[in-house]
Parts: C-alpha cells; sequence; structure tokens
C-alpha cells in the first residue's frame, strides 16, 4: 500500500504505449462505445439526471483524491497543484456542465476538454508512475472522464458545438491565458507551459524557444479546434445534402 500511494515510487515506470497503456485505452474506449449504444434509452429515461450526477461526483472526487496524494506525499504548492491547466480545470467544468446542463460550459468542454484530455491520453505525462501505482488509475480516470463527460452531453443530450464556438472558445482561451500568465507571476507557477516547457519532454520541443512556442501553440491550438470542430461540420454537411435530396424527390414525385 506504501509504494502504492507513495511519491517515491520504486515500481516500473511508465512507457508508452506499452501493454498497460493499452490496456487502460482500450477500457476506455469500451466505456465511450457503451454509452454509444445505449445513449437514447439514456435521453429517455430518468435515470438521465443520476447518471450525469454520478459522473460529476467521479470527476470531483478524482481530483480531491490527486490533492490528497501531493498532500499526504508533502509535494502539493500553489505553484503547481491546483487544476489550472487545461484538462485540470476542464475537469471542474465538466463536473458543472453535467449538473447544469450548461451549453457555454459544453462548448468549452468539448475543445478543451476532449481535445486536450485525449492528446493526455495518448501521451501521458506521468513519469515514472506506470501501473499499479496510484498516479496511473488516477490519470486514466481523471482524463477519461472528461472525455466520457462530453460525449455524454454530445451523445445523450444532443449537444454540438457551433463553427463560431470555435472562435468563441479561442478567445476565451487568450483570456484565460492572460489570467493564468498573471497568477505564474505572482506564485512562480508555470500552468499552461507558458513560462517554460514540460521538463519531461513535448511537441514544444519542436516549436522553438520561449517565447515563440507560445505563437506556434496559438496555430496548433486553431487547428486542432477546426480538427475536433470537422465530424461536426461534415455531419452537418451530410444532413443538408440529405435534406436537399429528399426535398428534390418529393417534390419530383409531386409534380410527377
Amino acid at each position: 500500500m506504501s509504494d502504492f500511494f507513495d511519491s517515491d515510487y520504486n515500481g516500473e515506470s511508465f512507457t508508452y504505449f506499452s501493454q498497460t497503456h493499452f490496456a487502460a485505452l482500450i477500457i476506455l474506449f469500451c466505456v465511450y462505445l457503451m454509452l454509444f449504444a445505449v445513449r437514447k434509452n439514456l435521453s429517455r429515461s430518468a435515470m438521465d439526471k443520476k447518471v450525469r450526477l454520478i459522473i460529476a461526483i467521479l470527476l470531483i472526487l478524482q481530483e480531491l483524491s490527486l490533492n490528497i496524494w501531493r498532500t499526504y506525499n508533502g509535494i502539493w504548492h500553489i505553484s503547481t497543484s491546483l487544476p489550472l491547466h487545461l484538462c485540470g480545470i476542464a475537469v471542474v467544468l465538466s463536473a458543472l456542465m453535467l449538473v447544469s446542463n450548461n451549453y457555454r460550459l459544453y462548448e468549452i468542454n468539448y475543445f478543451w476538454g476532449l481535445g486536450g484530455a485525449i492528446q493526455a491520453l495518448l501521451t501521458p505525462d506521468i513519469g515514472l508512475y506506470g501501473f499499479p501505482h496510484f498516479r496511473f488509475f488516477q490519470f486514466f480516470a481523471s482524463h477519461g472522464l472528461i472525455v466520457l463527460a462530453t460525449l455524454y452531453m454530445t451523445f445523450v443530450a444532443g449537444y454540438r458545438p457551433e463553427h463560431r464556438s470555435v472562435w468563441r472558445v479561442f478567445a476565451i482561451t487568450n483570456i484565460y491565458m492572460v489570467f493564468i500568465a498573471g497568477f505564474n507571476m505572482l506564485t512562480g507557477g508555470n500552468y499552461l507551459f507558458i513560462c517554460s516547457k514540460p521538463e519531461n519532454g513535448s511537441l514544444m520541443d519542436f516549436m522553438g524557444p520561449w517565447p515563440w512556442y507560445i505563437l506556434t501553440l496559438e496555430v496548433v491550438g486553431i487547428f486542432s479546434f477546426y480538427l475536433y470542430y470537422s465530424p461536426v461540420a461534415v455531419s452537418k454537411l451530410f444532413t443538408r445534402k440529405l435534406s436537399a435530396n429528399t426535398g428534390q424527390i418529393q417534390d419530383d414525385m409531386t409534380n410527377g
């Protein structure tokens, strides 16, 4: 138990796309498939509110567990431990979104949570904490639940981002970044990695030195926003064409 919860971990370090990494991704993918399969039943049943509340509670509990772990090991600090990175704030916003059905929160979560959490799940930044350490389970639970919350509101509640959502959330992101820059100056933190690049290496290593990599991140950010919006855009285009073709067939039958 001590080794499971200690920050000084002597077990196997996490390795990208190892058997345990693949196992975690497969389990989460199966959960998302199950949600898609029962989406219509959930949307028409009294279970909807209960399921949303359960997911929201799990999101908050896992975030509390992370802070308990950091406090227990004496590594909690205001400059590193607050949920102010995009995935961290997405945990809080996801819980609020689920209990309030707020569409504006859904817009932010779609691009911050869905985009950021999927990338994090594919390339986890958990250092030496491999399976079966607490941080391994907490990390995949945290990011997996963010994706689940967003997919729930997409599949069950029927929410969809709009094209203007891309630029609205992009503007909110930049306003938030200004706020975080000030907070970093006060605390010596590096939230959003706008003061320096991640120590363990990341895609930012290929984006030039500070502060130029921040401008590159802006370009990558808007590109990724459009990438995640593209399935919705394609779906809308397909629906419009199908509707137009159906209307044309009905007109031909009427005129015929």
